[in-house]
């Protein structure tokens, strides 16, 4: 309920709203109050509220912009990342497009056309190196497909020579760009292209376009010339009109004279398309499933198409599947086989261990955080200079003092037995598992406890203690009951702090960590460098940041975010 201090129609002075409700009042009795320039009131009120509002959103632009690109865009893209699968469709188009209507639960192959729809993708993406790439996303997927695409890749040129040789050994025109340009490009942007090499101009070449109507009567030789002309032009800025095209483009020609009928063709290079027509019929040929098979078995089992299919749609859930140690089958979705499944435990054990870091810096901050508030300025003082002295040093070089600290040739083991308490040949092992890295992160983050905590602890009065005490209360009823029930928001706060700092370190454990004491963070960080697997990263970055929300709702609702603050 608002009081008489901020509630507008209470406040006597003169603010915005107020002026604004007196003109309308006015405008109601007396007709339109005016200003000193003749417009009326309540119009000249508005205008100046909204540069007063422009004013204000002017001032934190820079910093609301700063937010946008440091922050929220790349949390976007993350998430976009984290589904985004692009890459299949737009690398085969034509095999997606056949492979939609594959039944992969039948056993059966798919058809012909699907193989032919995969050696014109799979020809153009070699030319253009985004073959392996595609192998390289596939991989993730299922094991063996990035050599699969590798060698598919380097061997296609053995199925097009068969044709390519065939029609170079009918006609030597077909070994020439020349005659390739006027059968398939159209007669202005030959005469464009002329006249640009003549020029020896280093610009931009004039886009090919295809001649009217070759498309009706060479649909697969046109598509794949035009693929190659502009390829031409752009990747090797070299003239289509000089260039012979890629053995693709006889393939295709040799496919689309078997079916068609170009004895009424007039165009240009009649005669020649003419005479291949009718020696075509005599030409070696293989079948495009035949062929693949040849380059490599892989390409006649379901499993492989079965994995294209799968992930040819532009968007994917199979991302976040793997992360939750799951898999996309032709039956729907499924859990990984036990040995597998290692992002629930790497989460489960982020969890705990941030959890007991906690719980750590606690214990060993509050009584920190207590003797500041406590003790007198000058005592006070020299001691959070101890306490900000980590800060003062480099993460890496207090983690790596650790690593010397608990290993078993290390100061700890040697002291230990030193003072025989172990044994020379007992040395504990304290480095490379979740105690090495319990204790590194606790040093490495003990003070973002010790700080929250100290400045909600020194403005609590010493006085309230003292009353206690004067009512009767012991030492320990006086804290428990007065002191400590007040600084619970330092705690609250240090704890958020530390938890958030903790759910995502991945130098320390990646340092003194091992196998068994590293976070998902180091498996995020891992596929973000190594493995280049930017899609599973992003899922794990996503439900990793579901949960710190989940938690933080959760917080919410237990202890309530409003009794957290940082003093005052």
């Amino acid at each position: 309920m608002s009081d008489a201090s901020t509630d507008p129609d209470k406040i006597e002075g003169p603010t915005p709203d107020n002026a604004m409700r007196a003109a309308a009042a006015a405008d109601r009795d007396d007709g339109p109050m005016l200003a000193a320039d003749g417009t009326p009131l309540k119009r000249s009120l508005a205008r100046s509220l909204r540069v007063q509002k422009m004013r204000a959103l002017m001032l934190i632009a820079p910093l609301l912009i700063f937010v946008l690109v440091t922050f929220i865009a790349p949390i976007g893209d993350m998430l976009f990342r984290s589904v985004e699968n692009q890459i299949v469709s737009e690398t085969l188009p034509r095999t997606t497009r056949a492979l939609a209507d594959w039944d992969s639960t039948s056993g059966d192959l798919p058809e012909e056309r699907v193989y032919e729809g995969l050696f014109y993708d799979l020809f153009i993406a070699e030319a253009r190196k985004e073959h392996t790439r595609l192998g390289t996303r596939l991989n993730y997927e299922q094991t063996g497909m990035s050599s699969l695409f590798r060698r598919s890749g380097r061997s296609l040129d053995d199925v097009s020579d068969i044709y390519l040789d065939q029609f170079e050994d009918l006609d030597e025109a077909w070994d020439e760009g020349r005659p390739w340009a006027e059968l398939m490009g159209d007669p202005e942007w030959i005469a464009e292209q002329e006249a640009f090499d003549a020029a020896e101009d280093e610009g931009q070449m004039p886009r090919f376009q295809l001649r009217d109507g070759i498309e009706d009567v060479l649909p697969r030789a046109a598509s794949t010339y035009e693929t190659f002309a502009r390829f031409a032009q752009v990747e090797d800025e070299d003239s289509p009109l000089d260039e012979e095209p890629w053995g693709l483009v006889h393939t295709a020609l040799y496919y689309d004279l078997m079916e068609a009928d170009v004895a009424s063709y007039d165009g240009p290079q009649a005669d020649l398309l003419q005479a291949a027509d009718a020696a075509v019929g005599g030409f070696e040929s293989v079948t495009f499933k035949e062929g693949l098979l040849e380059i490599d078995e892989d390409w006649g089992s379901t499993e492989t198409w079965t994995t294209l299919q799968m992930y040819s749609p532009d968007y994917t859930s199979g991302y976040f599947l793997n992360a939750v140690d799951m898999q996309k089958t032709a039956d729907g979705p499924a859990l990984r086989d036990a040995d597998e499944r290692i992002y629930g435990l790497l989460f489960q054990r982020t969890l705990f261990m941030s959890l007991v870091i906690t719980f750590s810096c606690i214990m060993l901050g509050y009584p920190v955080a207590y003797l500041l508030s406590t003790l007198p300025a000058r005592s006070a003082n020299l001691l959070m200079i101890l306490v900000l002295l980590p800060f003062w040093t480099s993460l890496l070089v207090r983690t790596s003092a650790w690593k010397v600290m608990l290993q078993q040739q290390g100061v700890i083991n040697d002291v230990l037995v030193w003072l025989g308490l172990v044994g020379d040949g007992s040395r504990l092992v304290m480095i490379n598992n979740q105690f090495g890295t319990i204790v590194a992160m606790t040093h490495i983050l003990l003070p973002f406890m010790i700080l929250p905590m100290y400045s909600v602890m020194s403005t609590i009065p010493p006085s309230y203690v003292r009353a206690a005490k004067s009512l009767g209360a012991t030492n320990i009823t006086a804290f428990r009951r007065v002191y400590f029930p007040q600084s619970v928001p330092g705690i609250g706060a240090g704890s958020i702090l530390v938890f958030i700092l903790a759910i995502g370190y991945y130098i320390t454990p990646e340092i003194v960590g091992g196998t068994t004491g590293t976070f998902i963070s180091n498996r995020i960080a891992y596929h973000i460098s190594s493995s280049l697997n930017w899609g599973l990263a992003a899922a794990l970055g996503s439900i990793l940041l579901v949960v710190v929300l989940v938690l933080y709702w959760a917080y919410d609702r237990i202890v309530g975010i409003d009794n957290v603050k940082l003093g005052g």
